[in-house]
Order: C-alpha cells, then structure tokens, then sequence
C-alpha cells in the first residue's frame, strides 16, 4: 500500500482491515470510519468501525493463543519480538510517514517516535532472561516455598493518539515477552501505525491470535474489551475522562487496570538555574509534538530574580518558530483533530478573558497555508494566580502559562497544586534543593536540569489522577506478569 504525500488527495483512499486470529477483516459492521490529515484535513484512509462482537472475536482468539504462547521458553517468545523491532527499523520511513499523516507531528519526530518503538521491543526482548522468582525456607520440615512470576493470560492494550506507534510497541513488547496475548486498539484518530506494526508481526511469522489490532469507537470496541470477562488486564495510555471510564468499567469483573493518565507538569526554573540550559529545555518540553506530550511543561514557575531575561529570550525563541506542512520538517506540525485545537482554543480565550497577558501567540490559525489543518500559533501566557484555569487544567497543546515566584518554597507549594502527579521539571544547580525532591515534590517523574523523554530502562509512573501503575524498566515489566505461590512437600 503505497503511503501518500501530505498534500495528496488520493481518489480512493486505501482502505485499512483489522488483524484478528492472524487474519485481516473488515469486521462485522459494513460501516468504516475516516482518517483524517490534520494538516489539510484530507481523507487518506479508512478503517472498519469495529463493532463490539469484532472486540470479542479478537479476545477469544487471544484466549486461544495464549496457552501455547506462555508455555514457549521466554527467550523464544523474546525472539519474535526481537524481529517485529528490526522489521519495524527497516520499515522506519514508512511508518514514520504514516505517523505524520495520521497525528501530524514533524517527520524527524516521527522517525524519532519509530526508533522509540523500536527501543521498547528491544528492551522488552532482552528482558526475557531476567523473570525471576523466588525460593523460600518453610516452617515445616521437608518442604519449600517458590514464587513464580506468570502472564496474566489476555492483555488488552488501549493507546493513545500523541505516540500511536510508540505506545503500541509500549505495551506489545513486555505484554508478549511476558507471556500474554494481547489485543491492541488505537485511538480512533490514529488507527494506522497500531494496524501497520500488525502487518509486520503477521510478516515475521507471529502465532495467530497472539496479537491482534482491532479499530472503532472507543466506547463501543474499547468497552466491549474492558468489559468482557475474556480480558485479565488492561493497560490504557490517555485521559483522565477516559481513564475514570475504563476503571469503572472494569470493576464488576476485578479487572487488573494499569493507566497512563494526563498531567500538568510544572517547569521551576530558580535563582541559580543554568539559563541557556532551561531555555532550551523548556522550548522542547513545550513544543515538541505540538504540545501533545503528556510529560510536557505545561505550566512554569520562574524565579522573580531571572524571571525577566529568562522571557525575553524564551518569547524570542518562541517567536521565530516554523510552523508548516509536518513532512517539511517544521518546528511544530498542527493539533491532531478538532476538538483538539477547539480545546485549546477556550482555554486560551479564558485565560486572556480572565486577564492573562499575552506575550506572544495566543491565536488559532485559519488563512493561507493554515486555512484548512488544525493549527494554533505557539503561545506564551503570563498569568498572576495559580488558580487560575490555565495553570490547572492540562492543556496538552503549544501553550506556556508563566507565573514569577520568590522563593523555592513557594515554586513546590504552587507545582504541588493540582490534581495531577505525573511529571515536573525543577532547574537548579544546589544540590540541597535537589535532595529535597523526592520528599516534597509529589509527582512520580522528575527532571533534574533536564528536557523531556523518559528512558526505557526508567519507570514512567504517574501519581493521583497522573494513572496508577507505570511503564519501562524492569518495574513497568513486571506489572505484566502476577506472582503464583506453591508450597511444595515431599
């Protein structure tokens, strides 16, 4: 299937199948649903509006697989995985043009986005000889107690749209690695790079129904999944909204939830901060992929001392920003739908209403080169109270709220002010400030005079509405496996 242009307009636009028990289907509802550009708002794709007996047909051959899977020796399950990564790393230009289309961030930072994908298989893989358990003295004579480490059996895993490959090959490597089957299904926006990393598992020779890509609506495909008494974990990387749902949804069967949630990271730049440094990373940390990280600085508190010089050469900086067709490699591609841009769009308008000073942006772009893409200028907004909306509700798209602060106290007080705990950024070169971390800033990822982009051997962990449970490293691992007890006698 040939991989059309940004500014394509095909005359039939391909037309995408899901991938269930080791075969493409366009399911059982005739019905398909569009893939939209969000830079021209083009039509390049469809895929089947999956119904909920499709969601069900995808878990029952997981359920089939899984058996067979799980009683092959980790290494040999290590090995599939370890091929889909390096047919994904020969593919790399075409799923990273697939990415730009259907999420529209710049091609660089979708090739970046496949090498991510390509780092979470591998890492996966190369876990395989490190599941360990345990043997244990009993209190009784001639016995023993061992603890194993065992798949859960059937993973469902829920993706987002910021990092549709990425986050598909998140959860595929440890899922599969650790024994389990898993159906995939990508957000609705972003269905094709989760079907493309199928197509490559089915070329390599996976077992049938060891993994499986379905399409649809998340709250008739992603609940049917969550639901259904055939699944025993769900691993979902999105909202909050979406996240409260699924954990609803999953209670009347016990299900084991694991959520990757949203944030509000706050960006503490102090007295003594490195200023070239945290210039750069704040840029990155705001404005890679459109805002659309959930990771990103999404509120920064700057020291009263710096505050000024700090503005003018970030607002400069924020000023000359190229925005243009992602696949011309941009410093910024459009917001990935609508609704997306239109959320953006209120906060900003509420926040200037409210009396938020514009420093530079703060507008949607609709003329010329923009008149058609979800597009909005890159935007720097000084505001005076923490409380107000912009500094607490997560913005996810390219706009900076800045607040001055006296002191390293009141920057934590502030940055500890929300309902979200996922990740801050503190810039200081004191080391005392440093060791104060961990015990006073309440948030499961932090960096230290660093940008964005957590490593794979780390653990991605949000706190309070952040999600529960965590990716990467051996700790994101082991979540995909649970412990069995066996007291053995002889």
């Amino acid at each position: 299937m040939t991989i059309p242009s940004s500014g394509d307009r095909p005359q039939s636009p391909p037309r995408y199948q899901m991938y269930i028990d080791g075969a493409w289907t366009d399911g059982r509802n005739p019905a398909r649903s569009d893939v939209e550009n969000p830079a021209n708002e083009i039509v390049f794709a469809t895929v089947p509006a999956g119904s909920a007996e499709d969601a069900v047909a995808a878990l029952e051959a997981a359920k089939r697989a899984q058996p067979a899977w799980a009683a092959l020796p980790p290494i040999v399950r290590a090995g599939y995985v370890a091929d889909l990564a390096s047919a994904i790393r020969r593919e790399k230009d075409r799923l990273a043009r697939t990415v730009v289309l259907e999420q529209g961030k710049p091609l660089n930072q979708a090739e970046g986005e496949i090498d991510a994908a390509v780092t979470f298989l591998t890492f996966a893989a190369e876990t395989a000889r490190r599941i360990e358990g345990d043997i244990l003295p009993s209190d009784f004579q001639n016995e023993e107690v061992w603890i194993r480490r065992v798949p859960f059996g059937v993973v469902v895993g829920l993706t987002a749209w910021n990092y549709p490959a990425a986050l598909a090959a998140r959860k595929i490597g440890p899922a599969l690695v650790a024994g389990n089957a898993i159906v995939v299904k990508g957000h609705e926006s972003t269905p094709l790079s989760g079907l493309e990393i199928a197509r490559l598992a089915h070329e390599v020779g996976f077992p049938k129904g060891v993994l499986n890509v379905v399409t649809g609506d998340g709250r008739v495909v992603g609940d049917a999944l969550v639901r259904s008494p055939l699944s025993d974990m769900i691993t979902m990387t999105g909202s909050v909204r979406a996240g409260r749902e699924i954990y609803a949804a999953g209670a009347n069967e016990l299900k084991v939830i694991r959520l990757e949630l949203g944030g509000k990271a706050p960006f503490i730049v102090l007295d003594d901060a490195d200023l070239d440094a945290a210039i750069e990373a704040a840029l990155v940390s705001r404005f890679t992929n459109c805002g659309q990280i959930c990771t990103c600085n999404e509120r920064m508190y700057l020291h009263r001392s710096i505050a000024e010089p700090f503005l003018d050469r970030f607002v400069a900086r924020v000023k000359a920003m190229r925005l243009a067709d992602p696949m011309t490699n941009p410093d910024m591609g459009p917001k990935v739908n609508r609704p997306e841009v239109d959320k953006v769009e209120e906060i900003v308008n509420q926040a200037i209403a409210s009396g938020a000073e514009v420093l530079t942006g703060g507008r949607r772009l609709r003329e010329g080169e923009f008149a058609r893409g979800h597009w909005f200028e890159p935007t720097v907004l000084r505001v005076d109270t923490n409380r107000a909306n912009v500094m607490q509700r997560e913005i996810f798209g390219p706009v900076a709220p800045v607040m001055t602060v006296d002191s390293f106290e009141e920057a934590l007080s502030l940055a500890n002010d929300t309902s979200y705990g996922l990740s801050a950024y503190v810039y200081t070169n004191d080391l005392r400030r440093v060791m104060r971390l961990s015990r006073e800033l309440s948030f499961g990822e932090v960096y230290v005079n660093r940008p964005c982009g957590e490593l794979v051997q780390g653990f991605h962990t949000g706190w309070k509405h952040s999600g529960l449970g965590g990716e990467d490293g051996q700790y994101g691992f082991d979540g995909y496996l649970r412990k069995q007890t066996t007291y053995v006698r002889w």
